[in-house]
């Protein structure tokens, strides 16, 4: 079964895809790395060459039509499950993971990172705050139609694991 770990940029898709990865010896794909090394551009340059619907077009035919093995952890751009059919798809495809920080955790992650990230470009914490609020009202629809929902800070493999053996959901 295929594990898609959704959420907002910085939220920590990656990290915990990469450690759930270890601790369970699957395999794990970072659905933006997928793209730019497919693409062989950057994230950015495909946002500034294509702009954001050329993006998501690209996004949905990896995330849907690309031969992912079926054991591997999935971690999806932030956007991913908000375009086309891509939530409903993960949902029939696999397990959907919801990983939800407070805002603030966010901004303050974002703003320290060393990743460019277009949609976020040159804003101060505060700007950043308010585009985090706003896009989440757009987005939480969507998040929350995942299997699993993690809600918190420093979450780890362990929490997520217990959390699924809480649901009767095994992986290993």
């Amino acid at each position: 079964m295929k594990i898609f770990l959704i959420g907002f940029m910085g939220c920590g898709k990656t990290r915990m895809g990469k450690n759930l990865s270890a601790k369970i010896n699957r395999p794990f794909i970072d659905l933006d790395t997928l793209i730019e090394s497919t693409q062989h551009k950057t994230v950015p340059e495909i946002f500034a060459e294509l702009g954001e619907n050329g993006f998501r077009e690209i996004e949905r035919d990896l995330l849907q039509n690309s031969a992912i093995a079926d054991d591997a952890i999935i971690s999806t751009g932030g956007g991913a499950p908000c375009f086309f059919d891509n939530m409903d798809w993960m949902n029939a495809n696999g397990l959907t993971i919801f990983i939800d920080p407070p805002v603030k955790v966010l901004a303050d992650r974002l703003i320290n990172a060393k990743t460019e990230r277009p949609l976020i470009k040159g804003k101060s914490f505060d700007e950043l705050v308010l585009f985090i609020e706003n896009k989440l009202k757009e987005r939480r629809p969507f998040y929350e139609k995942a299997q699993i929902s993690l809600h918190g800070v420093n979450l780890t493999p362990e929490i997520l694991l217990e959390e699924l053996e809480n649901k009767d959901i095994k992986l290993v």
